[in-house]
């Protein structure tokens, strides 16, 4: 017996959309996207689009819903609020209709919750950070399994044993780009959806200071007055693939759609980890500095700091950011939730079907 598989995606920043469609895509037939903003944005995948349950006038949306007490149990459940009534309908009317056999949730305490409720078994994406509120562990105890979409070498060693006894490691949810010749003086610079957006003027300040760098600039990057002739606003793209692939040093934050594209694309990393919820970009930093992924740098570095990153970054052996990218991570991850959805135990599915190309 084979069924429809739920992907909800949430609309904060877009390395959720990203991982979903990376999955769903290695069997279109079975996977259903919901989520905010989906409409002409999931590759030819069936999508349900759902109201926004943002509050209303809001420009920057920081998961505070401002509603006073609420049960442990949620994190965001604003009153008297049109937008979540009618979301909370359309997502139980699909799963009325479709009769999903899983949903998975990336992510959302309350949609795991009503999945549950509404009869449906879950598989509860967990970003980095450690979540051990209430609310994020009772998710975990509800769902069929956990999925981290990173490498189980990166994980916090401070998770509890019976949540990593539930978790299927999935690096590699973005493809791996074909080899490209390097350029090593440019200097890719990405900020992602999730966060501030960077001055593109102080940007411009360093690369006026640093003539001999080629800087290329995409995402959240505030416009630029009067470039200097080295660098180059891209805006919002939607694969920066291969300009990853070829960019001599590529400067980010610590996301993870960001960082599983530089690992699949085997490139030196600065990481600049963004303030997030739950400490996850600083957790990631921290995990790919250990590991011999990254350079790390807390904040935005000073114009004479960059010479040095980005020598580090270059000089890194590549060895250490090899082992943390899987090339079949989005299909064995679909095989795997298509297994849970089938109806296989965790154990006839074989605990290492995620793991087998990992040290």
């Amino acid at each position: 017996m084979t069924g429809t598989i739920g992907y909800y995606v949430h609309h904060h920043g877009d390395g959720h959309r990203q991982r979903a469609i990376a999955i769903a895509l290695q069997a279109p037939d079975r996977f259903v996207l919901l989520g905010t903003g989906l409409a002409g944005r999931t590759e030819g995948l069936a999508c349900i689009e759902l109201p926004d349950d943002r509050p209303v006038g809001t420009a920057v949306f920081d998961g505070a819903d401002g509603a006073g007490p609420r049960p442990q149990a949620i994190l965001y459940a604003p009153t008297h609020h049109q937008g979540v009534r009618e979301r909370v309908a359309r997502i139980t009317s699909w799963i009325v209709a479709a009769r999903p056999a899983l949903m998975v949730v990336d992510v959302s305490i309350e949609v795991a919750m009503l999945s549950r409720l509404a009869a449906t078994p879950t598989v509860y994406v967990r970003q980095m950070g450690l979540r051990t509120d209430p609310a994020h562990l009772d998710a975990f105890r509800g769902a069929q399994a956990v999925l981290c979409p990173f490498a189980e070498r990166l994980d916090d060693p401070e998770v509890e044993d019976w949540i990593r006894a539930k978790t299927l490691y999935a690096p590699g949810l973005t493809a791996t780009t074909p080899a490209r010749p390097i350029r090593k003086d440019v200097v890719l610079i990405v900020m992602g959806k999730g966060g501030a957006v960077v001055e593109g003027d102080r940007i411009a300040d360093c690369a006026r200071a640093h003539p001999y760098l080629q800087w290329r600039l995409a995402g959240a990057i505030s416009a630029i007055k009067n470039p200097p002739p080295n660098l180059f606003q891209m805006g919002w793209r939607a694969s920066l693939a291969d300009e990853i692939a070829t960019a001599g040093v590529v400067v980010g934050g610590a996301g993870n759609g960001l960082v599983s594209a530089v690992l699949a694309a085997d490139r030196p990393f600065v990481c600049l980890p963004e303030a997030r919820p739950f400490d996850e970009q600083m957790a990631m930093g921290r995990a790919l500095e250990a590991a011999g992924a990254a350079v790390v740098h807390p904040g935005w570095p000073d114009d004479d700091q960059w010479p040095v990153l980005l020598q580090e970054a270059a000089a890194q052996q590549p060895t250490g950011r090899r082992g943390l990218h899987d090339p079949d991570g989005g299909a064995r991850t679909a095989q795997r939730l298509m297994a849970l959805a089938d109806g296989f135990s965790h154990a006839a599915c074989g605990d290492n079907i995620l793991h087998e190309v990992m040290p």
